[in-house]
């Protein structure tokens, strides 16, 4: 080819001219070769380290590794307001949330030099933090992000769980010891507050407090994962928390994501037959914490230790505390309740423990708290708790020279009428001259729910067949996710005619109602069931059933609105702690609590219940057989059964009676 070329060349009159690029090519060559790579002389676009300005921002950004007192250091991100940079006779309170969620993402929600932009989003009232001048804190907690140290879920305190010196109760006291020492802005006065694992953050510094802690607010809060919060209810597991775990757990920043190839959870969590399999499949046998999740399915010293209303129950009550609870919770409905039943005894003052009930999802006390899914309140009931309640309630206890905060016992949101109540205790009913009433709904003849009890001493029955459960929500099922078109905040407000059209969900319905009927407490379930199985789940639905037609929100005619639901593994009908087989066809109690209520049922309108054996892919599937460890059943363990659930069956419903009921 090449002596073609020069052939080509010649007879061209080209060779001179390409004989002297070849000599400039070859001698660039040689140059480069002779050349050895020179360094600085070239150096990098990319400074060492690089310090962002914003002259133009409102507050100051300060990053530093707090040590505790084993040495380990977290990652803190300090916001001080600019009106308090430098001027040493203004001094405010600090605000501090401890979170496994990366305090970088949750301090930079915008690219903004406003610092209520920054903190417009997750676990951040940005309002009541920027208005109020408050020097806002937010730290990695150990082990996760850019904290060093270990991270262990909801890290127990020390004792029989945790044989370390170090928890998040004594994480929390280095850090306020530290702040109130190297925050020059600050009054010295610091509270704490934080929803889900960041709620959980604010009861942990409750144990052995520091003395600067002048206010705990914990929101929506994980206490107990067994009885009642994110991986268990009273023993059914939550197996559509697999990606949270996965996540959680397996990188210190959340790096590894989860993945599907399907786009209905339904069919992923079905395929795999079991909860442990899918696990398997996704090679969570690496994770610690959910080897220990697989190895404790009964309420044992495991989940019983590690308790927080427990734990509580047990330590002096020395600060402040509100407890903010979602009555249409879908993640933590269990555990604010909980604590309130745990330490309220311990408020001989009547002023140590306040309680919040809004009409919310999962942490919406934050936001806009107008509607929820198609249920509207007339109101912005987030702005109303902020402005009215939590504003004031900091405010008493972080700034010099705040009045004492006008903040009933309890402010609790009643649905149905949609108005605020202050109540002097939970449950009360109204804020004087009302009782509470327990009072049976029975599950009667004819699928009809009467307050009048039946004569017919029968039942009614249903095959749960473990290869088509009843889903808990329309199908597709998408994962459990937060964003802009994400909708499983939404999940307990869901039209239940989804499932009360299936032959294998009963269902009983009061007749009209003439008047209203008021509940305020936790329902008690009292079902008498059999089974041909020897284990199964129950679930049971309170609900409101709205009229025919809704002139006003036609969307609203005939709807099924869930007021109260929850599922009790059969298996622990005589002890969380003693998982038993069921005897075959043979009638038993079941008797379980529904979720805290706060609710009028209006005139016009019917009270609804269902019962079912399945609640899928949210909770596990029972297979219906008896086997040591359901998360680890195998596919032949699955099995139909034939359910009966008896006349004399009811919820008893806590009925308020007297002045405004």
């Amino acid at each position: 080819m090449l002596r073609k070329a020069l052939a080509a060349s010649v007879r061209a009159g080209l060779l001179p001219v390409l004989a002297t690029a070849l000599l400039a090519v070859s001698a660039g060559a040689a140059a480069r070769q002779d050349a050895a790579p020179q360094y600085p002389n070239y150096p990098s676009e990319t400074p060492a380290k690089f310090t962002p300005v914003n002259a133009g921002a409102d507050f100051e950004r300060r990053e530093v590794m707090i040590p505790m007192r084993d040495g380990v250091k977290l990652h803190t991100v300090i916001l001080i307001p600019k009106n308090l940079n430098g001027d040493h006779a203004k001094k405010a309170g600090i605000l501090l949330t401890r979170t496994p969620y990366d305090a970088d993402g949750m301090t930079t929600l915008a690219q903004s030099g406003h610092l209520e932009s920054n903190l417009e989003g997750y676990d951040n009232a940005a309002d009541v933090i920027v208005e109020d001048g408050y020097i806002r804190v937010v730290q990695d907690v150990r082990g996760k992000y850019h904290s060093e140290g270990d991270y262990v879920m909801n890290r127990p305190p020390h004792g029989p769980i945790n044989p370390t010196p170090v928890d998040d109760a004594t994480d929390t006291y280095d850090t306020i010891d530290w702040l109130v020492k190297h925050v020059p802005e600050s009054n010295g006065k610091v509270g704490t507050l934080g929803i889900s694992y960041d709620g959980f953050e604010p009861l942990m510094a409750l144990i052995h407090p520091h003395p600067a802690l002048k206010v705990s607010v914990p929101m929506n809060p994980m206490v107990d994962g067994w009885m009642g919060d994110d991986w268990f209810h009273h023993g059914a597991f939550r197996q559509q928390n697999l990606p949270y775990i996965y996540e959680q757990t397996a990188s210190r920043g959340n790096t590894y994501k989860w993945w599907s190839n399907v786009h209905d959870d339904y069919d992923l969590y079905l395929r795999a037959s079991s909860a442990g399999e899918l696990a398997r499949e996704h090679g969570m046998e690496q994770l610690p914490f959910w080897q220990k999740v697989l190895a404790h399915p009964a309420y044992d010293s495991f989940w019983q230790d590690q308790a927080v209303d427990r734990i509580l129950a047990k330590e002096p009550l020395k600060v402040p505390v509100m407890l903010v609870h979602s009555l249409w919770d879908q993640e933590d409905i269990y555990g604010a309740i909980a604590v309130y039943k745990a330490i309220k005894p311990k408020d001989t003052t009547g002023t140590m423990v306040k309680l919040v009930m809004g009409p919310w999802h999962h942490g919406q006390e934050i936001g806009d708290g107008s509607s929820l899914g198609a249920i509207k309140f007339g109101s912005d009931t987030g702005r109303y708790f902020r402005e009215h309640v939590l504003r004031p309630y900091l405010a008493q206890y972080l700034k010099n020279d705040a009045p004492k905060a006008d903040v009933a016992p309890v402010t609790a949101f009643q649905t149905g009428s949609n108005r605020w109540e202050n109540l002097d205790r939970w449950p009360a009913g109204c804020d004087r001259g009302c009782t509470i009433k327990p009072t049976p709904l029975y599950l009667g003849d004819g699928m009809k729910a009467t307050f009048g009890k039946p004569t017919d001493t029968g039942g009614d029955s249903y095959v749960s067949d473990p290869a088509h459960p009843v889903p808990f929500r329309a199908r597709p099922i998408q994962p459990v996710a937060y964003g802009e078109h994400d909708t499983w905040a939404q999940w307990l407000v869901d039209d239940q005619r989804e499932a009360s059209g299936r032959t294998d969900v009963l269902t009983y319905t009061s007749d009209v109602l003439t008047a209203p009927v008021t509940i305020a407490g936790q329902p008690q379930v009292h079902l008498t069931a059999s089974t041909t199985g020897t284990d199964s789940d129950w679930v049971v639905k309170l609900i409101d059933v709205y009229p025919d037609e809704v002139a006003a929100q036609p969307e609203m005619g005939g709807y099924q609105l869930a007021v109260a639901m929850d599922i009790l593994r059969g298996r622990y009908r005589q002890g969380f702690d003693k998982p038993e087989p069921i005897t075959p066809d043979k009638p038993l109690p079941y008797t379980f609590a529904l979720p805290t209520t706060n609710h009028v049922f209006l005139p016009g309108h019917r009270i609804m219940v269902q019962v079912q054996s399945s609640w899928f892919p949210l909770y596990d599937r029972n297979p219906q057989t008896f086997v040591p460890n359901i998360m680890l059943a195998r596919p032949a363990d699955y099995r139909k059964a034939t359910q009966e659930v008896f006349h004399s069956s009811y919820v008893e419903l806590p009925v308020v009676s007297g002045k405004g009921s």
